[in-house]
């Protein structure tokens, strides 16, 4: 009896689009590609460009006003998170805000730093509910930060009242129809 065996390189290639799928699906994150996008963007600042010094720890440290386009159908709500994948250890999360009804279209300067707010909001890695200003460390280069809106097939995303942003991350990955991005630039 003869067995051929497959060289290493060739069975990897055979095998590497299945097993991306099984990680991808044993992670929890949907696995469509029907998420649509729409837009996100600040009077504040433009995508790309730097993030005015009352938003970050230079100044009040206010989270920036942000306004959105029209979701996809099905949406029930959002939830944004803000973070920083430019720190020095790991991506950084500034904020995490969930729950946010479906029938806003924007949020005020300071709407993250205000409790009693219309929406829930995790504890940044801070350690602190709410938003915190971006604030790298002095000569680390300019950091990217990501304010990254959710649009989610639920009304209540389900996550803890002490819930961590990295938690409303996967949980709104898990549920989510539509997607928005706006990045700031901020440090030197």
């Amino acid at each position: 009896m003869v067995i051929e065996l497959m060289p290493d390189k060739v069975m990897w290639q055979r095998f590497a689009p299945f097993l991306l799928l099984v990680a991808a699906a044993g992670c929890g994150a949907r696995t469509d590609t029907a998420v649509a996008q729409f837009s996100l963007t600040s009077p504040a600042f433009q995508n790309g460009q730097a993030i005015p010094a009352q938003f970050t720890c230079s100044g009040a440290g206010q989270s920036p006003p942000l306004a959105w386009g029209e979701p996809p159908q099905g949406t029930e709500s959002f939830a944004l998170v803000v973070d920083d994948p430019d720190a020095p250890s790991a991506t950084f999360h500034h904020w995490g805000a969930y729950d946010i009804p479906a029938n806003l279209r924007s949020l005020d300067a300071g709407a993250g730093n205000s409790a009693g707010s219309a929406f829930a909001q995790a504890l940044n890695d801070f350690g602190k509910p709410g938003y915190s200003a971006p604030c790298p460390p002095p000569g680390h280069g300019p950091h990217h930060y990501r304010f990254r809106l959710f649009a989610v097939d639920v009304d209540r995303l389900g996550v803890p009242a002490n819930a961590k942003a990295g938690d409303v991350d996967k949980e709104a990955n898990r549920h989510v129809v539509g997607r928005a991005e706006l990045t700031g630039i901020y440090g030197s």
